[in-house]
């Protein structure tokens, strides 16, 4: 997506392709029929003034026939009303929760490609922080919104064409007599409406502005606030070993200091705003009837006329001053758009970075044979720092190699093998047979039945039970067998140790041929580590296994070394 400085115009680039999606027939079809009905609702409104100045005049006619018909007729607006209504708000949330699903599929999808989830964490930007408060939270309100206010927008100029036409005619000629000359005014309502509305938009847009950045601070403050006690949630146990709960107390106090800081600049903001708002509607309330109230005193015009001229000019000045009441929404709606353009705009970023010819990129690509190959490789930092200079290697399919020196570097070249770490230079070609298998310290077990997790992903069904059984008895945990069918978070229901063997249970059951081992039965025993490593070496006799490990117990399980 191409991003310039118009921010609706961002917006747009971003989430109006949705209307012309695969669904377009039935969306645009649904965005018809809340036009009708919100047609539909200003026929009501305007009929509900006329119906209220029909009752007002026979209350002042004392007119018990004209009482009555006029209540027959509010039973009819009422049930038209309701119908409309009813049938207007089911629309318009199918609209919101259908685009917000649309607009999160498209953001998860970008997000998740080719590793750009881990990727985009090392991009030195404060614009994308937080991507699953962006995703979860920032796109419903950037949708949800978007459509009330476009409603609320649209049915306010309906009002206000409806309206403004009743209340000219109800206005009437008024002659102004300055002395010397005599002036006829056509509208006078209409014009007081609009100079009233303006000056009001006006000085609410001017005291309402602050909010806007006030907002846009608080929800990052929050977002930063949650994913601390997320992490810290994640690393309770780490905590807790080495009694650093004062810490985390004091850093989280700290964070809600930010937070307590943002929400009274908000409250600030919002308090001007509610000064202005509060005293406008109570004007609002009195002003068109002390404006019209001359006219009915001298007889110009009925009861029900004045009654109508009020609710008219009151619907006028309400349409007009739809900025104003809607400010804060506007200031929300805003502030997690340009979080939702933040997150994308780094992924897209990211995409041209990692696309575009670079010397100070790695290239990695399929080779011809069953061989791993280093070309002139060097790994660097994201500063350009070189970490791993110059490897020329051939690692040949079957063969087990150790790699030894810094197990952070050793870290780095597996991510760039599996693609996760272009930064840096020369070659790597990878075999051309099977995937390769990536042993991490700590195996994702994501939540849901045990049998799911030992399987991801998308694995279970290929898996016979006896052929589970079978891994976790090797595997040394036997004793899950009974909860394969029970559902838990396995990340926390497991120990370290137990998730390293289920990781070597999901390595038995896929039988891969390539293996990238990476300290991953550090948390075992130096006994059970080389209990681990003779059983690979047993099952998965002609697996290439590449090692990174701090053990020296293990060499003997491998026939070469390399050296970083």
């Amino acid at each position: 997506m191409q991003y310039s400085n118009g921010f609706f115009l961002q917006f747009i680039r971003l989430a109006g392709p949705f209307w012309s999606s695969e669904n377009k027939d039935a969306i645009r079809k649904r965005t018809l029929a809340l036009i009708i009905l919100t047609v539909i609702q200003i026929v009501i409104a305007v009929v509900i003034t006329e119906w209220s100045a029909a009752l007002f005049n026979a209350l002042e006619q004392h007119s018990m026939h004209g009482l009555w018909k006029q209540v027959a007729l509010l039973i009819l607006i009422f049930a038209v009303s309701m119908a409309a209504t009813a049938t207007h708000l089911k629309i318009k949330r199918r609209m919101q929760v259908e685009w917000r699903s649309w607009l999160t599929e498209r953001v998860i999808g970008q997000w998740m490609d080719k590793a750009h989830h881990y990727q985009v964490t090392h991009i030195q930007s404060a614009n994308h922080d937080n991507p699953d408060g962006r995703i979860a939270e920032d796109i419903r309100i950037a949708t949800e919104d978007a459509i009330t206010l476009c409603h609320s927008l649209f049915y306010s100029l309906l009002v206000l064409i409806s309206f403004t036409a009743i209340l000219w005619t109800l206005s009437g000629k008024v002659i102004v007599n300055l002395g010397f000359v005599e002036i006829s005014v056509y509208g006078h309502l209409v014009w007081i409406a609009i100079f009233y509305a303006v000056i009001a938009s006006f000085l609410g847009w001017r005291i309402g502005k602050p909010l806007i950045k006030a907002t846009d601070s608080r929800q990052t403050v929050e977002a930063n606030f949650r994913f601390n006690l997320v992490t810290a949630r994640e690393n309770s146990l780490a905590i807790a070993l080495i009694h650093s709960e004062a810490d985390e107390q004091k850093r989280f106090f700290r964070l809600f200091q930010d937070i307590a800081g943002a929400y009274n600049r908000q409250t600030h903001a919002l308090s001007n705003i509610m000064l202005f708002t509060s005293g406008y509607s109570v004007l609002s309330m009195a002003f068109p009837v002390l404006v019209s109230a001359p006219r009915y005193i001298l007889g110009s015009i009925t009861l029900g006329a004045l009654m109508q001229s009020v609710q008219s000019f009151q619907q006028m000045t309400s349409a007009l001053s739809w900025p104003v009441d809607n400010m804060s929404t506007v200031a929300q709606w805003r502030a997690s758009v340009e979080r939702v353009l933040g997150l994308m705009k780094a992924l897209d970023n990211l995409e041209l970075e990692l696309e575009r010819s670079d010397p100070h990129r790695i290239v990695l690509e399929k080779g011809e044979d069953s061989i791993l190959r280093f070309q002139d490789l060097c790994i660097a930092r994201l500063d350009n720092v070189v970490c791993i200079p110059s490897l020329n290697a051939e690692i040949r399919a079957g063969e087990r190699v150790l790699i030894v020196g810094n197990t952070f570097d050793g870290s780095r070249l597996f991510k760039a093998i599996a693609g996760l770490w272009p930064w840096g230079s020369g070659r790597i070609e990878l075999p051309d047979d099977e995937p390769m298998f990536f042993m991490p310290p700590r195996p994702y077990l994501p939540a849901g039945t045990l049998r799911a997790a030992i399987c991801y992903p998308s694995f279970d069904e290929a898996v016979s039970q006896i052929s589970l059984e079978q891994a976790l008895k090797l595997a040394g945990v036997k004793e899950l067998t009974a909860q394969l069918d029970q559902v838990d978070f396995w990340d926390k229901a497991l120990s370290r140790e137990q998730q390293q063997r289920l990781g070597l249970v999901r390595l038995l059951l896929r039988r891969p041929k390539w293996i990238l081992l990476q300290e991953a039965f550090d948390s075992l025993t130096p006994d059970g580590e080389i209990e681990m490593f003779r059983l690979i070496c047993q099952e998965l006799p002609d697996a290439a296994l590449l090692t990174v490990t701090n053990q020296p117990t293990v060499g003997r399980f491998h026939r070469r070394r390399i050296t970083l």
